[in-house]
């Protein structure tokens, strides 16, 4: 069974919103082990709809639809869809009342134009998942290629062969959408592929190597799984969240995918060694936090050109832990994730925090009050000595007030040369400057003791000031990781 992607949206087209929900419904096509060969985003115009709705039909046997599921009258899929299968739009009073009662549980009143995502093609059926306002549909659709739609009571053309066609409309919210695919749309098109193999992937997330690099280190394992064919590795290049290598599996069922990818985990992990830091939807900073919980320490940050994403991307992890979930939407306890146990943070919210808080330094001005406010022994120069801000020195000296300031057992610093008028050709733009400092702490319990450390490290990072930021921020995470496993 060929599927194939049609994303509705002029905001597609201008670059307003970047199309992610196609690559999304790509990726989990190919996890479900459906072919899908052609992806098309078209804006909100009928006729080119129609146009891409009739090539799509033409070409594939699936077609999934995303976007176009609004109340204003630019949101027109329902209605191009109706045209192309040549039936009426009628009222669904029972998604309606749905849409009636998600109103009124927020205390507001349904606007009359609400109604028209209330309307379904004859011959349509509505997806039982609706977490919004716009219901999903499931249209199966008798067709010949070139001429159209054929009624269900109708002939067709004389000599013409009729094949089933069908169309599968979601919302664009990813959200809305991924609750959709997940609860029907990928497994009616298992069902009507007949698909009876299970397929399933594990993602092992690395830091510290090139996408070439990687391949270069896994190659004689890659030519070894090329012959064999299952399983099979893939490597995607994720900008500041690392490169992805993933495996994925075929089996009979479930448990067997996951034996073969399990077998496969035990070789790759000893060949990337340090470079493996989380897996699947977990990221870099659930991974630090991890690791912060199972030795009994608490983080405090400073930092200076990364302007608080350190804090935030901390916090962000932190709230998801704390609720049960990793950081990129799975519950934690599903395969290649850190357990609440192991974690030692979900606790409905009402345990201690593991990340302290933050402290975002711009000026010499703050970097004197951090170093000299209360305490001479945050400064590794004496009380009368500031380091310049942007240095190893300075770094160091940042990692300590951020523990001392913030009263965490760790401090984490990033400083860099973000001026291109003061760098030098020691020190050029793009140099950044990363420090930890790791307080003593004796045996407590089953936790471990942790000796006094203080780390600094300088690196050079390409790009311009935001990917200075973004790079120079999760590189100081992955050196807080490998300092608190013993790998630095």
């Amino acid at each position: 069974m060929k599927t194939e992607i049609v994303a509705v949206g002029t905001e597609l087209l201008l670059g307003q919103i970047v199309d992610t929900n196609s690559s999304w419904m790509g990726e989990q096509l190919a996890l479900a082990g459906i072919d899908s060969h052609y992806q098309t985003k078209v804006g909100d115009n009928w006729d080119r709809i129609e146009d891409a709705f009739r090539l799509a039909l033409d070409r594939s046997d699936a077609v999934i639809v995303c976007g176009g599921l609004g109340p204003t009258q630019d949101d027109i899929t329902r209605e191009v869809l109706a045209s192309v299968m040549g039936v009426e739009l009628v009222l669904d009073e029972r998604i309606a009342e749905r849409i009636r009662s998600m109103f009124a549980s927020r205390s507001r009143s349904m606007p009359e134009n609400n109604l028209r995502q209330a309307m379904v093609p004859v011959g349509a059926s509505p997806i039982p998942q609706q977490p919004g306002t716009a219901p999903g549909l499931v249209a199966p659709i008798r067709w010949v290629q070139g001429f159209g739609a054929v009624a269900p009571d109708a002939e067709p053309p004389e000599g013409a062969a009729v094949v089933d066609r069908v169309v599968y409309v979601v919302p664009g919210v990813p959200y809305e959408m991924r609750e959709m695919m997940n609860g029907t749309v990928l497994g009616d098109l298992q069902r009507r592929a007949g698909v009876s193999a299970t397929i399933e992937s594990r993602v092992l997330r690395t830091w510290g190597q090139s996408e070439s690099g990687l391949a270069e280190m896994l190659a004689g394992r890659i030519d070894e799984l090329d012959e064999a064919g299952n399983p099979t590795l893939a490597f995607l290049a994720s900008g500041i969240e690392g490169i992805k290598v993933r495996i994925t599996a075929k089996g009979a069922d479930s448990a067997e995918a996951w034996r073969l990818i399990e077998a496969e985990q035990a070789v790759l992990e000893p060949l990337l060694g340090d470079l493996v830091f989380a897996y699947d939807d977990d990221n870099m900073e659930a991974a630090v936090l991890a690791e912060l919980g199972r030795l009994g320490l608490t983080l405090g940050v400073a930092e200076t050109i990364t302007g608080g994403r350190m804090a935030n991307r901390l916090s962000s992890a932190e709230a998801a832990t704390r609720a049960g979930r990793a950081p990129g939407g799975a519950k934690l306890g599903d395969p290649g994730l850190a357990s609440a146990a192991d974690t030692g943070q979900s606790d409905g919210g009402t345990g201690p925090r593991t990340f302290a808080g933050g402290i975002v330094a711009r000026s010499e001005h703050l970097m004197e009050y951090l170093l000299h406010a209360g305490s001479s022994t945050v400064s590794p120069m004496g009380d009368d000595l500031v380091p310049p801000l942007a240095s190893a020195a300075g770094a160091e000296a940042l990692a300590r007030a951020a523990r001392l300031r913030t009263g965490a057992s760790v401090g984490l610093a990033v400083t860099a040369i973000e001026d291109r008028d003061a760098a030098t050709p020691e020190h050029p733009f793009g140099t950044a400057f990363l420090a930890v400092s790791i307080s003593a702490q004796p045996v407590r319990g089953d936790i471990p003791a942790v000796a006094h450390r203080d780390k600094a490290d300088e690196i050079r990072l390409p790009g311009d000031r935001e990917r200075l930021a973004d790079y120079s921020a999760i590189s100081a995470l992955n050196l807080l990781r490998l300092t608190l496993t013993g790998r630095r």
